[in-house]
């Protein structure tokens, strides 16, 4: 077969896919009302208006849109209070600066996911040594692990909540695992169960990934503070950095002091002129969420389609942003990847190569061309190389983009003789 012709199989396939899914891609599109009058009740509650675009310089003192940002991603997110800050340079910085700001030497923090995305492991202290870790800082750390089917042991949980503890951490999403990601209802279980146990325990929640993927929030139902990143799902794909942190008013001032220093908390910090870019970001945020949900759901049915192991399945509920894809052979997973970047609209003629990644163990190789550096929000691609080589797939303006990327990734497997394609009549 031509590659003109492997082509045409790869878009006819992809398309019938497409034609099957009708119900699934409208049923994403609905949703996207009820969260943007979410958002536009938000900013109206605000009086937000023209005037709150400008930032001031230096320290920041009575910057007048940040603090109105600040409602307005308090009100979306259900919280007393939220802090919005370009500073946070990622979404593991918001939360190690939440986890260093609520938590004090001889405190107990339990996560109740198992052990969390790699990228916290040494803000922990369970790798690296001499950098300040919390267990450095005397924080005592315990973990319940999945069972295995992936999904939370509520009976293993209930047992360690014999103990007293300070914080309770709950990843949202899989991280670089094979497991479910949490659905709000799972995480309204667990903050019940520990609360109802423990009532003066922090019940915190990462909640990478999982923005408005869901009609409800982790603070809607139970958590007591969250943290998660602009260059993710809240950014829309146009904020070029930051984070946020948002529940209860005292948590996320003991956060804030933590991210400047006591005394100043959320009271400092300039937006360097970005406040339109976070406020137009934030109402993107709703429609680009739910791209990006079609774009994993086409990805889930044609892996499937192919043999592939994938999560979610075709047609489950999704909780995140996050598609895997369980490659099994490291060659495959390459030329996925490096189909990927071809047709990203930045660095194209680029080649993902395993390579070392500040905070994370093994190599690993990202297919990545997205208008803000890793901006996991826009479509990409990633996996540490190692078996069975699992490939975490995320984000995506707008699912054209990703029939693109895809169509071109089968048509390459086709030629290299890796998978076989419908033919054409």
């Amino acid at each position: 077969m031509l590659k003109n012709s492997a082509k045409d199989s790869a878009k006819n396939f992809i398309n019938e896919i497409e034609k099957k899914l009708y119900l699934s891609i409208n049923e994403k599109i609905d949703s996207i009302s009820f969260k943007l009058e979410k958002v536009l009740n938000a900013f109206s509650n605000s009086h937000l208006n023209v005037q709150h675009f400008a930032s001031l310089t230096g320290y920041g003192h009575g910057d007048l849109g940040r603090d109105i940002i600040d409602k307005i991603f308090a009100d979306v997110l259900d919280s007393e209070k939220a802090a919005v800050r370009l500073q946070f340079v990622s979404g593991t910085h918001a939360i190690t600066s939440s986890l260093f700001g609520v938590l004090r030497p001889g405190d107990y923090l339990l996560s109740v996911t198992g052990r969390p995305y790699e990228s916290l492991e040494e803000v922990i202290g369970l790798r690296g040594n001499g950098q300040g870790s919390l267990i450095e800082f005397g924080v005592n750390y315990e973990e319940v692990s999945l069972k295995n089917d992936g999904n939370i042991d509520f009976v293993a949980l209930e047992k360690a909540l014999n103990i007293p503890r300070k914080l309770i951490f709950i990843q949202r999403s899989c991280g670089y695992t094979w497991r479910p990601s949490l659905s709000i209802e799972v995480i309204k279980e667990i903050c019940y169960l520990c609360h109802k146990i423990q009532p003066n325990c922090i019940c915190f929640v990462d909640n990478c990934y999982g923005e408005f993927v869901e009609a409800k929030e982790p603070t809607s139902v139970g958590a007591d503070l969250i943290a998660g990143s602009l260059i993710k799902n809240l950014g829309g794909t146009i904020v070029p950095t930051g984070g946020y942190i948002a529940g209860k008013a005292d948590l996320v001032d003991k956060a804030c002091c933590r991210l400047t220093a006591p005394g100043i908390g959320s009271e400092g910090g300039i937006t360097f002129d970005l406040n339109r870019t976070i406020l137009q970001g934030l109402f993107l945020a709703p429609q680009m969420v739910a791209e990006a949900l079609i774009g994993a759901e086409i990805i889930s049915t044609t892996f499937s389609a192919l043999g592939f192991q994938v999560l979610p399945t075709p047609g489950s509920i999704r909780t995140d942003l996050i598609q895997v894809v369980r490659i099994g052979d490291p060659k495959i997973l390459q030329i996925i990847c490096r189909s990927f970047q071809e047709k990203s609209p930045i660095g194209s003629f680029l080649d993902p190569i395993p390579a070392p990644m500040p905070g994370y163990e093994n190599n690993l190789v990202m297919a990545g061309g997205t208008f803000v550096d890793g901006s996991t929000s826009e479509f990409s691609a990633d996996a540490p190389m190692k078996p069975p080589f699992d490939l975490f797939i995320q984000g995506g303006s707008h699912r054209a983009h990703v029939k693109i990327a895809l169509i071109h990734a089968l048509t390459n497997l086709f030629q290299a003789g890796l998978i076989k394609l419908p033919q054409n009549d």
